[in-house]
C-alpha cells in the first residue's frame, strides 16, 4: 500500500519530526485556501457532519467528496496530494438508540465513506448506546469489537489499489471546543493507551483483519491541549513525555484533537513529540468570522446606513432563530450568551454562514467594499496584520484577499510545524 499517512509514519520512524494538518471544516474559503498551497492536505469530515441521511452539513459522503474533489480542481491543486478522511466514524449520531439499531447505521455510513473514496477512517464505537448500562462506563473490549465490526465493513467495500488506512482510540476533547474553563485537562496515561492499542489489535485479528490491522497507522489520545469560549490550554511536553516516549516502541503515530489556537511553537513540539496528525477547524473558521466582522466594522465608516449589509445583524438574527447549534455550548447570562455568540474561539457561529440571509448579507459587504483600495488609516485600525503585509506589497488591498490572507496565518502555523517529508 502507498499512502500519503505511510510516508509520515516512516518519516516519524527514523526521527524526523513531520506531520499533516486535519482540516475539519467543509467551509468553502477554508477548503479553497487550504487547497492553493503545494503541501499535502489532509480534510476531514465528521460522522455528525456528513453521514448517509446528510448529517448537519446536508451533505452525504458522495456529496462531500464531491465537493471536495470540485474545489482541488478549480484550484489546480494535485490530486495525489489530496486524503479524505472520515472522522469518529460509528454509533455517535444514533447512540440513544439500542446498539441492533445503531450499528446498522454505522456500519452503512462507513460503507457510503469508504465508496466515496475516503482513504483515512478514524473508527470510534466509545460511545454507550441505548441498550449499554447506563450506571457503568462502556467495556473497552466491547468498544473494540465494534470498531473491528466497522472495520470489516469497510473492508469488504475497498478499492484493494487504494485501501484506506485506519486510526483508533477515542479519548479526545469535547468536539469543538470545552463548555466550562479547563486549567487543567487529563493526558491520556501509557497505561490506557497501551491497553487501546492492545483490546483493539485483539479484536481485529479475532475478526480475521489482520490485513486491516497492518494498516492502522495511527492513534488518538488527549496530549493536554483544550480550548473553549475565552480560553486555551496550552500543550506541556513534560506532560505528555511519557506518552511520547511510549509511542516511539511501537509501529504508529499519534492524532491530536481540538489543537486549535495553539501557540506556533506548541504545535511544532507537538509533531515532534508523534502527533504527527494535528486536527484544527474552528480556528480557520474563526479567522474568516474575524476578518468578515472588521470587514463590517470598515463598512460602517464608508458606507451610509442605510445602505449597509447589516452582516452581524443578520447573524445574530438567524443564530437566534435557530438554536439548535450553540444552545447546549453558550451558557451564562443573555448577554454573556449574546457575547459569545459573536466571538467565542468555539465558533459557533461557523454553522450559519450557508443561511441564504446571511449569503446575501455577505455578497452586499463584498459588493459595498468592492472599490479599488480601502482606505489604509481603517485596515490599519481593523486588520493591522493584513494592514502590514499590505505595506510591504505582499498583499492586495481587497476585502477578499484580506479573508484569505486571515486564514492562511493559521495554516501557515500547521504547516510550518508539520514540516516537509519524503517517503
Amino acid at each position: 500500500m502507498s499512502h500519503l499517512l505511510d510516508a509520515i509514519l516512516r518519516a516519524q520512524k527514523r526521527g524526523k519530526a513531520v506531520g499533516i494538518p486535519s482540516i475539519c471544516s467543509a467551509h468553502p474559503w477554508v477548503l479553497k485556501t487550504a487547497l492553493q498551497g503545494e503541501n499535502p492536505v489532509l480534510i476531514e469530515s465528521t460522522c455528525n457532519q456528513v453521514n448517509q441521511f446528510g448529517g448537519y452539513s446536508g451533505m452525504t459522503p458522495t456529496n462531500f467528496a464531491e465537493f471536495v474533489r470540485h474545489l482541488v480542481a478549480e484550484n489546480g491543486f494535485p490530486l495525489d496530494k489530496l486524503i479524505l478522511g472520515g472522522d469518529h466514524l460509528g454509533p455517535s449520531p444514533w447512540q440513544e438508540q439500542p446498539a441492533g439499531d445503531a450499528m446498522p447505521r454505522a456500519s452503512g455510513m462507513v460503507r457510503d465513506y469508504v465508496m466515496a473514496g475516503f482513504t483515512k477512517l478514524h473508527l470510534d464505537a466509545s460511545m454507550k448506546l441505548g441498550d449499554d448500562d447506563p450506571t457503568r462506563p462502556l467495556d473497552l473490549e466491547l468498544a473494540a469489537q465494534r470498531s473491528a465490526q466497522l472495520a470489516a465493513v469497510a473492508e469488504s467495500c475497498i478499492d484493494k489499489s487504494a485501501p484506506p488506512c485506519y486510526v483508533i482510540g477515542s479519548e479526545v476533547p469535547i468536539p469543538g471546543g470545552a463548555i466550562t474553563n479547563e486549567d487543567d485537562v487529563h493526558v491520556t496515561t501509557v497505561e490506557d493507551a497501551q491497553r487501546t492499542l492492545e483490546v483493539t489489535k485483539a479484536a481485529f485479528l479475532e475478526a480475521g483483519l489482520e490485513s486491516a490491522w497492518e494498516r492502522v497507522t495511527g492513534m488518538v489520545v488527549q496530549p493536554g491541549v483544550e480550548f473553549g469560549d475565552d480560553f486555551i490550554v496550552d500543550y506541556v511536553p513534560d506532560a505528555a513525555g511519557s506518552l511520547a516516549q511510549f509511542i516511539e516502541t511501537t509501529p504508529y503515530i499519534y492524532e491530536a484533537h481540538s489543537t486549535d489556537y495553539q501557540k506556533r511553537e506548541s504545535l511544532q513540539r507537538l509533531v515532534r513529540d508523534h502527533f504527527a496528525i494535528l486536527k484544527v477547524g474552528p480556528a480557520l473558521t474563526n479567522a474568516f468570522r474575524e476578518a468578515v466582522i472588521a470587514l463590517a466594522a470598515i463598512e460602517s465608516e464608508l458606507i451610509k446606513e442605510e445602505d449597509r449589509s447589516r452582516l452581524i445583524e443578520n447573524l445574530e438574527r438567524v443564530m437566534l432563530k435557530e438554536r439548535d447549534h450553540w444552545r447546549k455550548h453558550y451558557l451564562g447570562t443573555e448577554q454573556e450568551k449574546k457575547l459569545k455568540r459573536k466571538f467565542s474561539l468555539s465558533d459557533r457561529v461557523r454553522y450559519y454562514w450557508p443561511d441564504p440571509g446571511v449569503q446575501t448579507a455577505l455578497k452586499k459587504l463584498f459588493d459595498n467594499l468592492n472599490i479599488e483600495h480601502l482606505p489604509l488609516s481603517l485596515v490599519s485600525q481593523f486588520l493591522p496584520e493584513q494592514y502590514k503585509a499590505i505595506r510591504n506589497e505582499n498583499l492586495h488591498n481587497s476585502a477578499r484577499s484580506m479573508i484569505t490572507h486571515k486564514i492562511t496565518n493559521v495554516l501557515n502555523d500547521y504547516f510550518y510545524a508539520c514540516g516537509s517529508y519524503s517517503s
